[in-house]
């Protein structure tokens, strides 16, 4: 075994102390979270005055992302492993938030296992190529490949990313295998059109569109950058490797203890990476305990922070870096420069 791959092997070996979960410990953290929920939920819903519903509505949103990354431990079994009672709120959770489970777990089980690998990398996450093989793409791949990376389509995630490509896409791609993406968007519409015909409309949309609005366009944007920041490294699949790909291809997004809750701890996403099975309130003390997790890749959510990652569109294997679309400009000869390696 090479020096690396014994590196490596004790890492993953190191990390697996901090996947033991308290169990009450894990209970309180979804209970506590789901009642704060209904909470701000039924304070958006009867609310007399709009402004106020409105920012009850952004917190609720904030809310639904701390569930949802909850949900994503549980998917991963790093919550509350073989529940059946949280597997049903989860499943419930998941419909309602059109994120099915098998949707998820399909697609983000194979994130893990190819993130920042240069070709195959696309399945659960931002599709991503060299300026030598954007320029090779047709018109109209062109245009998708802009669009998918593009910041409306994260500020319009609950469209684009969940109901068109979590749900719909997925469904007609393989009914059989994620018929629950059918379910969610029946679900969802249903209760949408019940509201709308008997009088709430503003319940509906205080209550359910403006803070799943809020939380898908945050969750696709804290995706977006825990893998397309400043720093970021990516390798062919000849040089690959899982653990370089959790701690130098996947961020340390700094944030405030407020917004650390709100998102469960996601920021550690190195130490997410590494061992996706850690419980998110342990992420922080296993990067605290383990030197090669404390000097990861870094950003934030200043809006200098965002305004960087969002500038970032192509891999450019001469410059080992992520570049934007310039970087085509300068290949010539419609991208056929020979020493533009893929």
């Amino acid at each position: 075994m090479s020096t690396v791959a014994a590196e490596d092997k004790a890492l993953l070996v190191a990390s697996k102390a901090f996947t033991v979960e308290s169990v009450s410990q894990s209970w309180a953290y979804l209970l506590s979270t789901i009642a704060i929920l209904a909470g701000l939920t039924a304070a958006a819903v009867l609310l007399p005055w709009w402004p106020a519903r409105l920012l009850t509505a952004v917190v609720a949103g904030l809310t639904i992302v701390r569930l949802f990354c909850l949900y994503h431990d549980f998917q991963h079994g790093a919550l509350l492993r073989g529940s059946k009672l949280a597997r049903g709120i989860f499943w419930l959770y998941g419909e309602l938030a059109l994120t099915p489970p098998t949707v998820w777990r399909e697609t983000h089980n194979y994130h893990h296992a190819h993130t920042a690998k240069l070709i195959g990398s696309h399945i659960g996450s931002y599709p991503m190529v060299t300026p030598r093989m954007y320029a090779a793409l047709s018109p109209v791949k062109k245009w998708l490949y802009r669009a998918a990376r593009h910041p409306l389509n994260v500020a319009s995630a609950l469209v684009t990313v969940f109901a068109v490509g979590m749900c719909a896409r997925a469904f007609l791609r393989a009914p059989k295998a994620h018929w629950d993406g059918a379910v969610s968007l029946l679900m969802v519409t249903g209760l949408g059109a019940a509201s709308i015909f008997t009088g709430h409309t503003e319940a509906w949309l205080f209550g359910y569109v403006v803070p799943m609005a809020v939380a898908t366009a945050a969750g696709a944007y804290l995706f977006y950058a825990q893998h397309n920041y400043p720093g970021v490294k990516v390798a062919p699949r000849e040089t690959w490797r899982f653990v370089t790909a959790a701690t130098e291809s996947s961020s340390y997004m700094k944030m405030s203890p407020l917004m650390n809750w709100f998102t469960a701890n996601i920021g550690y996403h190195h130490v997410h990476h590494l061992n996706a099975a850690i419980p998110f309130y342990r992420l922080p003390e296993a990067m605290a305990a383990l030197p090669a997790l404390q000097n990861p890749g870094v950003t934030g959510l200043s809006p200098r922070d965002i305004v960087a990652c969002f500038q970032l569109k192509l891999w450019d294997p001469e410059k080992n870096a992520m570049v934007g679309y310039e970087a085509v400009d300068a290949l010539g000869d419609g991208g056929l420069k020979p020493s533009q390696a893929a």
